[in-house]
């Protein structure tokens, strides 16, 4: 084989405000019903040709963004930004916007126009119905150089508010970046959360011998994926800032499936990050995390004996530690497709990281790293509905968390109820992550690749699956059309309802199938 650039070698391989709908035209919308058997009536894959294509669509709708305000009725000191465009087979237009008042950023102000095929405009999504309105944009209390004036649209009242940002150290030695917006006016704390995004997880296994996509470069190979956006795998050789220095080989064989080849761990990062972005490609023809064709890129080795994994929007990047032996990295195939898709989630529904929302964002990563382990097809690691089972972190061989009975775990919700919001948010994720589960494969005990499960519901009640493939399309649609950065477990409810009657009909079982599942874990 020529040195190219698709040089392959098999290598060894780790909620605030409410969800509001209004109606803007009547009519039915796309009622075609479905058997559980039956292809979309709709299909989830966006009919954009290209990402050149998606980018020529933003633009066309930040053209249009002040005649959209007006056709909201917003106030004439609200502007829109557009930040993504969706296009369904049947010509509906999606369009998610932010929104800026008197040029000040609206957080919690975001929306999706759902538009006909015709053009007329037939709903919005709302992360808030509130005016957005203050007396004035200045602050009354002392602010520091470096925070922002915002809106804070989160509450019932939109408020000037004051956005700060500090950095430091979590308790486990990941990188900390604490988002405070704080009331301009009286110094109240509005909201506080973390923006590091990890999978708490540990120690790492591997998943056998696979096959890289790399680039001859002199008379070498690195590790930059010229297949997928230009993917590049960084080893960071135990530092905790900058990329590092990119992996590079003489012969393209890496790694020797032992943490002993600093290798391996590389091998296992890039192996992930391509099985992702296949994943999101053929399943919804995305075009990598953004959708623009870019990759990210991934960095291990990340500081001494660190036992966890992380996704930071900061750096549009991946980082792995090494575990508390220094020696088994935490890059799993499932915990790959999850660090990645916190990014896929921050350039879709953009979930506060906090409450409900952020039970939703962790179970979006959970959801989707688990498909992608399915969608590997990997017979050292094959697909389940157990997060992290590869990496031993309780140090008895079980999984990190269960999709069919998120308790199993010690600490995870099965069901919805009132305080599930005030969980760590690795743990309010069950109830969505239990939904999902039920969603695909129903209640009851079964055996999915050789592991047993036995889910069960809130009220008794069975629940039948309409397979795991019809579940993520729901699950996906909903994120990027429907769910926005305040979404809650009533509005994600909500939100799958109309991505299955888009996908298979108001008469369909798969929507059916949906509600049954959302009423197995308590959220009706």
């Amino acid at each position: 084989m020529t040195p190219h650039m698709n040089t392959r070698r098999a290598a060894a391989l780790a909620a605030v405000a409410a969800m509001v709908v209004v109606g803007v035209q009547t009519g039915s919308a796309n009622a075609h019903p479905n058997t559980p058997g039956d292809a979309p009536s709709v299909s989830a894959t966006p009919a954009f040709s290209s990402a050149s294509a998606r980018s020529t669509a933003i633009k066309s709708a930040q053209s249009d963004a002040s005649s959209t305000a007006t056709a909201l009725k917003l106030g004439g000191k609200e502007k829109l930004i557009a930040r993504d465009v969706i296009k369904d087979a049947n010509g509906t237009v999606h369009t998610r916007y932010e929104r800026t008042y008197d040029g000040l950023p609206v957080l919690g102000g975001d929306l999706v126009t759902h538009t006909a095929a015709n053009g007329k405009l037939k709903s919005v999504t709302k992360a808030t119905t509130a005016r957005i309105s203050v007396p004035s944009t200045t602050p009354k209390i002392k602010t520091a150089a470096s925070a922002r004036k915002v809106i804070w649209a989160g509450g019932s009242t939109p408020v000037l508010a004051l956005e700060s940002v500090k950095t430091g150290v979590q308790k486990d030695g990941t990188p900390s970046r604490k988002r405070v917006i704080t009331d301009a006016t009286t110094g109240k704390v509005l909201r506080s959360y973390e923006e590091i995004e990890t999978a708490g997880v540990g120690n790492s296994q591997y998943s056998g011998k696979v096959d890289l996509t790399t680039t001859a470069s002199g008379s070498g190979f690195e590790l930059t994926d010229g297949d997928r956006g230009g993917h590049k795998t960084y080893d960071l050789n135990q530092g905790e800032s900058g990329t590092g220095d990119l992996v590079t080989d003489d012969d393209d064989t890496w790694g020797d499936s032992t943490g002993n080849d600093r290798q391996t761990a590389a091998v296992d990062a890039h192996y992930g990050a391509a099985k992702t972005w296949d994943f999101y490609k053929s399943a919804f023809g995305r075009d990598g995390i953004a959708g623009d064709g870019k990759a990210a890129y991934s960095r291990v080795h990340y500081g001494d004996a660190y036992v966890n994994a992380f996704w930071d929007d900061s750096c549009f990047c991946m980082t792995y530690g090494d575990g508390a032996d220094n020696k088994s990295a935490l890059t799993a195939l499932d915990v790959a497709g999850h660090e990645m898709s916190h990014g896929l989630t921050s350039s879709t529904a953009n979930l506060n990281y906090s409450g409900e929302s952020g039970g939703l964002n962790e179970a979006t990563s959970d959801i989707l790293g688990t498909s992608v382990e399915f969608s590997a097809d990997n017979s050292t690691d094959v697909g389940d509905y157990l997060i992290g089972e590869q990496i031993d972190i309780n140090g008895d061989g079980s999984p990190l968390r269960y999709m069919d009975k998120p308790s199993k775990d010690g600490g995870s919700a099965d069901y919805w109820d009132s305080g599930v919001g005030g969980l760590d948010v690795h743990y309010s994720s069950g109830v969505a992550n239990h939904f999902f589960y039920l969603l695909s494969e129903g209640s009851g005990a079964k055996t999915v690749n050789g592991v047993d499960y036995d889910s069960p519901t809130s009220d008794g009640s069975t629940v039948t699956g309409i397979g795991r493939d019809k579940a993520v399309q729901i699950w996906y649609k909903a994120l990027s059309e429907y769910m926005t950065s305040t979404t809650d477990y009533a509005d994600a409810r909500t939100a799958t309802e109309k991505a299955a009657t888009d996908l298979y009909g108001a008469d369909s079982a798969e929507l059916k199938a949906v509600d049954a599942a959302w009423s197995g874990v308590n959220v009706k």
